[in-house]
């Protein structure tokens, strides 16, 4: 296909070096191959940006993307600026936001997100007390400069959902005039480490009095090593709204799920949502492509082609722990779709195709 192997020229060209050592020994795969060191150049995984997790990708109206995600050192919030994805590789990162010295938003600085709505830029964050790391919560910062890497970026504070509890992932989204919250929280009953909630937006810091559970760890591919749904992402195609989320410890078992409900359902009704029963987009040892997870979407330099922006690591054994192994790295990738009009996530192949 056409468009295939120009996108695996930009993989490659737009990138500054590989991220995965291609002259690995041979290793045990986790489904039971052998991963080979002989691998075709195009199973090697390149990475758009290396050490940047839960990457998200704003794309203007005009064509111009900024690129936001979490710094390994989970002390500032980092954005880049590009004319074209590729582009956003080599550019400078500009730091935009840093951590308190102590108290609220002190430390675990996680998953910003950027959107633009009101006329206003808006980065949706998680953060930690930098006297309570694990104290986390969702906060969101506001910009009104036309420009996100210019003016200045003013503290809103938290947002503020019905109860006080272990809260990150927010992401925002309109549809039918009405703009949404989908963001992951522990459970009331604290079974869980965290399901996933939607609700309508009142204000920038401020959900609607129903928050709706759409849903909660219970497969056995969402609870290895932690019970997770977190991460959501979402894309309206083909008539329906798609959640995809990711679940599990964040080392090679961390895997995407994907949720969807008819575009004219009431998105706030628990029973108009639908769940896959198998991953979507999972570890793929073969192409060395560990623990991808926490997406986003945006789209191709030609305003049409779906793209998902994806992070991984290209080796199996961490480096430390998932917290502290730095290299979780940004990778973008072709969203298909399949003649049903549901998300083809690609999991047998490589980015490149």
């Amino acid at each position: 296909m056409k468009y295939a192997l120009s996108f695996a020229v930009l993989l490659i060209a737009g990138v500054l070096a590989s991220c995965t050592d291609s002259s690995k020994k041979e290793e045990d795969g986790l489904q039971g191959t052998k991963v080979s060191g002989e691998s075709a150049v195009s199973d090697v995984p390149v990475a758009l940006i290396p050490q940047r997790a839960d990457p998200f990708i704003h794309r203007t109206p005009q064509g111009h993307y900024y690129f936001i995600a979490t710094a390994p050192e989970f002390d500032r919030i980092d954005m880049r600026s590009a004319d074209s994805l590729a582009g956003l590789s080599s550019a400078e990162a500009k730091t935009v936001w840093r951590k308190h010295a102590s108290g609220a938003m002190g430390a675990n600085i996680w998953a910003p997100e950027l959107h633009y709505f009101d006329n206003t830029w808006y980065i949706y964050f998680a953060a930690g007390d930098a006297e309570q790391p694990w104290l986390i919560r969702m906060y969101v910062l506001a910009n009104h400069n036309a420009d996100p890497m210019q003016g200045e970026w003013e503290e809103l504070g938290r947002v503020n959902t019905a109860r006080d509890s272990f809260a990150l992932d927010a992401t925002s989204f309109e549809h039918n005039g009405q703009r949404y919250l989908v963001w992951a929280q522990k459970d009331p009953e604290e079974k869980l480490n965290s399901a996933l909630y939607i609700a309508t937006l009142l204000s920038p810091t401020q959900v609607g009095e129903i928050e709706t559970e759409i849903s909660r760890p219970e497969l056995d591919w969402e609870i290895q090593g932690y019970k997770v749904n977190e991460g959501a992402a979402v894309i309206v195609r083909n008539g329906k709204i798609f959640i995809s989320y990711s679940a599990s410890a964040t080392d090679h078992r961390y895997a995407m799920g994907l949720l969807w409900a008819d575009a004219d359902a009431d998105l706030l009704n628990p029973n108009s949502w639908h769940k896959l029963p198998q991953p979507v987009f999972s570890t793929n040892a073969h192409l060395n492509r560990y623990g991808p997870g926490h997406n986003s979407f945006t789209v191709a330099d030609d305003g049409q082609t779906d793209i998902m922006v994806y992070h991984a690591r290209d080796y199996l054994e961490l480096q430390g722990t998932p917290l502290t192994d730095p290299n979780r790295h940004t990778y973008i990738r072709r969203l298909n779709w399949t003649s049903e009009g549901l998300p083809d996530f690609g999991q047998d192949k490589a980015d490149s195709e």
